[in-house]
């Protein structure tokens, strides 16, 4: 696998800024490099997301909702759980994912429903940061709450 990352430039640039991620570690980008096809195959970081199964959809029919939000049986189970994975090594060692994961437990939420948060965070991250070509920077913050 490594020999293919030297061969392409592209490959192993993107391969440089997913293991930039904490928690994305070789096999999660690997993979994720090869299923979306360098990132091609999908135009927002929602449909990978959905793809992989944590974006969760309410169960509707008509105007009557019933029950709560559930993520889709058809998903990737192979990725969904390298990002299970990937989440937990995550919240261990990101501040921020941790700091996130311990609000939620206080508000009361399910471990597997701030997991599932968690998984869609990274998906997003993986997704910025091959998009806008940048090396995931920690204390990024958005110009426009700089600007607020």
């Amino acid at each position: 696998m490594k020999d293919i990352l030297q061969s392409d430039a592209e490959l192993l640039e993107n391969y440089a800024l997913l293991t930039s991620i904490k928690g994305i570690g070789m096999l999660n980008a690997i993979v994720f490099l090869v299923v979306t096809g360098n990132f091609t195959q999908f135009s927002s970081a929602r449909k990978l997301g959905s793809y992989c199964g944590v974006v969760p959809f309410e169960h509707r029919s008509g105007s009557s909702i019933r029950g709560r939000d559930k993520v889709s049986k058809l998903a990737n189970k192979k990725m969904k759980v390298l990002l299970t994975l990937a989440a937990r090594t995550a919240v261990q060692h990101d501040p921020l994912l941790r700091a996130y994961y311990l609000r939620k437990l206080e508000e009361g939420k399910h471990d597997r429903v701030i997991i599932n948060n968690v998984r869609n965070k990274l998906v997003h991250r993986m997704f910025a940061v091959v998009r806008d070509k940048k090396r995931y920077d920690p204390n990024f913050t958005h110009s426009q709450l700089q600007a607020a």
